[in-house]
């Protein structure tokens, strides 16, 4: 019963943002400006319903979240190893250290005319964009979880007669993992917002950043909104989860 108050306290900027935004909408009187909620909230409530002859907003959604998956995964499965070498290895930090400095300010959208060189407009490219932008938090947040292992956890194992390889996959590994996750948690926001405007570019023709732009071009706001509100949505779901994990698997962390 104590976090109904806190739920309710959540909901009161959103419900007061979208009591404004219907009191606008009225004020206005031109739903290519400002929709009211009567034209956004049907979208919203027949997700399955094709939009302008072609997919729905909840196909269109999934489409999204598959390539979002795919980058994503893509990139934990070589920022990671590469994180732990890079925070372990001093030597291996000499070598890719000035490299990763240099790559990681780059926005991800900023590599999009090479992503359609290499890869041609499509599929390949946006991925591509997706794990660019998945890659550095990831890679960054391992790196900084090997820096931050307690070094009397080390020394308890060199204590027990552990060689490096054991130190590293039972002392290093585990304690890095806590900062792997919140890695994993940063690079999924920031690769969910990468799709989204490489979704918007010409060449593409599913997803919800598609949807938002064609629906543009038709100059039908209201599937604008609910394309935002549904990319929100699925947002905090995946942030949620995240949070979830967290306390799941890492609630020993700060713990002696």
């Amino acid at each position: 019963m104590k976090q109904v108050p806190n739920i309710l306290r959540g909901l009161a900027l959103p419900v007061l943002i979208g009591l404004t935004w219907e009191i606008l909408s009225i004020y206005v009187g031109n739903s290519f400006i400002l929709p009211g909620w009567e034209l956004i909230i049907p979208i919203l409530i027949h997700p399955m319903e094709p939009l302008f002859g072609g997919a729905s907003l909840l196909e269109n959604g999934i489409i999204s979240l598959q390539r979002v998956l795919i980058g994503f995964l893509l990139a934990v499965a070589i920022a990671v190893p590469i994180g732990l070498l890079n925070g372990w290895s001093r030597r291996f930090d000499e070598y890719f250290n000035p490299l990763i400095q240099v790559l990681r300010p780059v926005p991800p959208i900023a590599w999009m005319p090479l992503a359609i060189a290499w890869f041609k407009i499509g599929f390949g490219s946006l991925i591509f964009i997706i794990f660019i932008g998945s890659f550095f938090p990831v890679l960054i947040s391992t790196i900084e979880g090997v820096h931050n292992v307690r070094i009397r956890w080390l020394e308890v194992a060199q204590t027990l007669g552990a060689t490096t390889g054991e130190k590293f996959v039972t002392v290093v590994i585990p304690g890095a993992l806590p900062f792997i996750w919140t890695g994993f948690r940063l690079a999924f926001g920031v690769a969910w917002m990468c799709l989204v405007a490489a979704e918007m570019l010409p060449g593409t023709s599913a997803g919800l950043g598609y949807l938002i732009m064609y629906a543009y071009n038709l100059g039908q706001i209201q599937v604008i909104v609910a394309g935002m509100i549904v990319i929100g949505v699925i947002g905090i779901a995946s942030d949620y989860l995240f949070k979830l994990g967290q306390i799941r698997f890492f609630d020993w962390q700060g713990k002696e």
